[in-house]
């Protein structure tokens, strides 16, 4: 046997004859009369110590949880952040600019649009006063976009339905900058346009901005399929436009 082992042997032998001594010492201690408060002091401490430990873990558990919440917390925050940065990169270039929307309706209110005199009777001449600022038909929200009905809307998107009422508006301006024009100051063709303008009105337009199937076909690229109908059918769903029918032509009035 090696001298290690026999060491290891008498030094845990030593440990045993120690703890036995310190034990008959306790007992003996706690046989004495003059020492029985002390005990009883010290057993009463280590009570309340037992109850401050279980505290302890009660509130390090509490924490631990707190913790793990705003552990979540801040992912959700991170992810939050994360789609807002995504939403301010890939805004829709068809969107007015905060500053461009103020300054229009701000001008809006300065500035109402005019109302459009119109007679009633036909082969009469007609008289446009000079508009400040033609009403356009505003964009439809994604929100409002995705809980149109799916019958309705069919595979047609957001974007798709904003950039058909982006040529609208396209149309109706250049429409009724040319009734602003005199007439003198006009060609040809586009004196032709305004006749056509002025034949298109009836008691029913008067002081409104609309536009009719030939409008779209001379100011845009759009064709005028069954899929634009589609979406003349959805902007008429969601309040931007309203139909007057009249003399075989139908109008489409912004609202």
């Amino acid at each position: 046997m090696l001298s290690s082992d026999l060491e290891d042997i008498s030094l845990h032998i030593n440990n045993k004859i120690s703890t036995i001594k310190t034990t008959l010492h306790l007992r003996s201690i706690g046989k004495d009369p003059a020492l029985e408060t002390v005990l009883k002091k010290i057993g009463k401490d280590m009570f309340a110590l037992n109850d401050l430990i279980n505290a302890f873990e009660v509130e390090v558990e509490h924490q631990a949880s707190q913790l793990n919440s705003l552990k979540e917390l801040e992912k959700s925050f991170e992810e939050n952040l994360k789609e807002a940065k995504h939403l301010k990169e890939n805004i829709p270039s068809h969107l007015p600019k905060k500053a461009a929307l103020q300054k229009w309706i701000k001008s809006a209110k300065k500035n109402p649009p005019l109302p459009l005199p119109v007679q009633e009777k036909d082969n009469i001449t007609y008289t446009y006063r000079e508009m400040t600022s033609i009403v356009w038909t505003p964009f439809v929200l994604c929100t409002y976009a995705n809980n149109i009905q799916w019958y309705m809307r069919g595979r047609l998107t957001y974007d798709q339905i904003n950039r058909v009422i982006q040529e609208i508006n396209k149309a109706v301006v250049k429409k009724y900058k040319i009734l602003q024009q005199p007439k003198g100051a006009l060609n040809n063709s586009t004196r032709k346009l305004l006749y056509r303008f002025e034949e298109e009105e009836t008691k029913d337009t008067k002081g409104q901005y609309f536009f009719v199937d030939d409008d779209i076909k001379e100011f845009t690229n759009m064709k005028l399929d069954k899929k634009f109908q589609g979406m003349l059918n959805i902007l008429r769903h969601c309040q931007r436009l309203r139909e007057v029918r009249g003399k075989g032509l139908v109008r489409y009035l912004l609202l």
